[in-house]
């Protein structure tokens, strides 16, 4: 691929594969396919990006994951399904993860990065609103449209303020996932449900989660994962009950 960037206008150049990228950019993604100048996401179509893979993750996945882990293949199936809801997939049609974005994550993110939500809202309402299940067909693809949406305003705020995939993992935590960029994380989880499941991996290694997991220590792993409020949601209790479930 070739491509020159200057500002916002591509131009030619000789030299195979060559890639300038201006200091103005802020990220870079040449297999996704976008890039971002300031608040603003450009888009351009690449043919070089990997082949994705939509299918449902296997029995092998499963028993290959838990064995680099040390941890029980039940236990991993029962966080699936407890964040995966009653579907356990990661993909909500081809191309398209699971993802539930949060209105308020991304009013923090976008803060964060210095865009003025303010100016978007008449421009952009569907960000604002509840996802619109009867204009989109389906709860899926209202969540859908409010993240596209949010990435036409700043792909990287809306990467951050979207949780994602089988494992409802929120942007936010990309370096924790052992990632290079939001870019890549979302590149990973829009690829295939076992590049969620090994991103699932990094995240609950580098946060100090799998030995709670190993240990199937419920309510630790469920603070952490879920938060200080898992007890009230009863999210350590359905853990186990999907756990016992999957070891039979």
């Amino acid at each position: 691929m070739l491509l020159c960037v200057a500002t916002f206008a591509a131009c030619t150049a000789t030299a195979q594969d060559a890639v300038i990228v201006p200091d103005s950019i802020h990220y870079y993604d040449p297999e996704q396919g976008f890039f971002v100048i300031g608040g603003d996401t450009v888009r351009m179509w690449n043919q070089t990006a990997s082949q994705p893979d939509y299918g449902p993750l296997s029995e092998k996945d499963y028993e290959e994951f838990a064995a680099e882990l040390g941890v029980d293949v039940a236990a991993v199936k029962a966080v699936v399904e407890i964040e995966a809801g009653r579907a356990q997939r990661g993909f909500w049609r081809d191309g398209d993860p699971v993802l539930n974005f949060d209105l308020s994550v991304y009013r923090n993110m976008a803060r964060r990065h210095g865009v003025n939500l303010s100016r978007y809202q008449k421009s952009h309402p569907v960000i604002f609103n509840k996802p619109n299940r009867a204009r989109y067909g389906s709860q899926q693809g209202g969540q859908q449209a409010r993240f596209d949406a949010a990435a036409s305003i700043d792909s990287v705020s809306a990467i951050e303020g979207t949780f994602w995939g089988l494992f409802q993992i929120g942007g936010f935590n990309w370096r924790r996932c052992g990632v290079s960029s939001p870019q890549e994380f979302y590149r990973l989880m829009k690829r295939s449900e076992r590049d969620q499941l090994e991103l699932f991996g990094e995240f609950i290694t580098r946060t100090g989660l799998l030995p709670s997991l190993k240990a199937k220590n419920w309510s630790a792993f469920a603070r952490g994962y879920n938060g200080p409020s898992y007890a009230a949601r009863g999210y350590h209790r359905r853990l186990a009950a999907a756990y016992a479930k999957h070891k039979k």
